[in-house]
């Protein structure tokens, strides 16, 4: 399984990264739940928080294979990921460029964390290339995107902002949560590091929380080294659940696309509905920017219905698609962003970012859209 790189996508998802049952052949990765292991006479002194028991390190491969990169780590949670591998390549007197708009998570990271370790940072204007380039600082070390973003869905410029960072020596990083690496792999168009809550899409069954990060083994190594003294490791049973769930991953995530996309063209259709946020539709602003970077345009959506619809009481009328506070499950979930995903910023920073009150979030399933439509024109009809 070395040449993962020549295997086909559903191919990595199922075989690389498992665990060999040595003993027993069986088809499925045992789990190495040991917290202890001999410290002497062996190549490797193995620890949890090391990041390396065997179950760790075998899953790591997979996510490596998938994100076309050397290496990989997994954390407990996305938000580890992402804190953990900012702060690795940032310190006192650095200055980090982030996009307009961020999941509610890292944005507030930035804004309540940052200052107390002196790191600088300035948010673009807009997700136009030139606009990153405006806001490179002399130290700056660090540019963060995230494609397509939360909630609106907007894309940046992969191979341009990539472009631009290396131009002036600056590590890039992504957040490829919403796309996974069926739908996109960054490190095509020279992205770094990427960078995923892995409580989605590779989880993709809502009963885990973990987070990932891909780079190179030069770059891992640099997170690695403040990861293991964070401590923010993963249990060897959840890494072995998501070990599982990721073999299906391409399957689900490429159903999950083509029901987004009937959904959206269903919305934009529907006279009870304001606008709809989807990169895969002709009216999106990136439509010809997504075509070019992604595989297919995922399975988020957001859309505003018309004002004098009461959104959190739509909301409460569907029977079948589930008012939900995460995303990216085999069942169809919504939210409102303004009282979850982005409950941290104020108004006016919500406001900013073009995120309105009633705008709400849709994660799309596997189900059939069919019923998934009469559940929103139910919705709809009851209020």
């Amino acid at each position: 399984m070395e040449k993962s790189n020549k295997l086909g996508i559903n191919t990595i998802c199922t075989h690389v990264g498992e665990v060999k049952d040595e003993q027993f052949k069986g088809a499925v990765s045992p789990i190495y739940l040991s917290s202890s292991y001999q410290f002497y006479d062996v190549d490797i002194k193995r620890y949890p928080r090391y990041f390396n028991t065997p179950n760790q390190e075998a899953l790591c491969r997979k996510i490596a294979a998938l994100e076309k990169t050397e290496s990989a780590l997994i954390f407990g949670s996305g938000m580890a990921a992402i804190s953990t591998t900012l702060m690795a390549f940032l310190q006192q007197g650095d200055h980090v460029v982030l996009q307009q708009t961020l999941y509610g998570g890292t944005y507030n990271l930035v804004v309540e964390e940052f200052h107390k370790f002196g790191i600088e940072y300035t948010f673009t204007n807009s997700l136009a290339v030139d606009d990153f380039k405006t806001a490179i600082q002399p130290n700056t070390k660090v540019i963060f995107i995230e494609t397509p973003s939360n909630p609106l869905l907007k894309i940046v410029d992969i191979q341009g902002v990539a472009a631009l960072a290396k131009e002036h020596g600056i590590i890039t990083m992504i957040d490829n949560t919403f796309a996974s690496p069926i739908n996109q792999t960054p490190a095509d168009f020279g992205i770094d590091i990427m960078i995923h809550s892995a409580t989605k899409y590779m989880g993709g069954h809502s009963d885990i929380l973990a987070g990932a990060v891909a780079a190179s083994e030069n770059h891992i190594q640099k997170i690695w080294n403040l990861a293991k003294n964070l401590g923010g490791s993963l249990s060897d049973f959840t890494v072995w659940m998501l070990e599982r769930s990721m073999k299906t991953m391409s399957l689900r995530v490429r159903r999950q696309s083509e029901n987004a996309l009937k959904m959206a063209h269903y919305l934009e259709s529907n006279t009870n509905v304001a606008k709809v946020y989807y990169p895969g539709l002709p009216s999106h602003e990136d439509y010809e920017l997504a075509v070019f970077q992604m595989e297919d345009f995922g399975g988020m959506l957001s859309f505003e219905l018309n004002e004098e619809i009461d959104t959190m009481d739509f909301q409460r009328n569907l029977q079948l698609i589930k008012p939900s506070m995460s995303l990216a499950g085999i069942e169809s979930t919504v939210l409102s962003p303004s009282q979850t995903s982005h409950a941290l910023l104020s108004e006016e920073e919500r406001a900013a970012q073009g995120i309105k009150d009633g705008l709400i979030r849709f994660s799309v399933g596997i189900e059939e859209t069919e019923d998934l439509i009469a559940d929103i024109e139910q919705a709809i009809a009851r209020l």
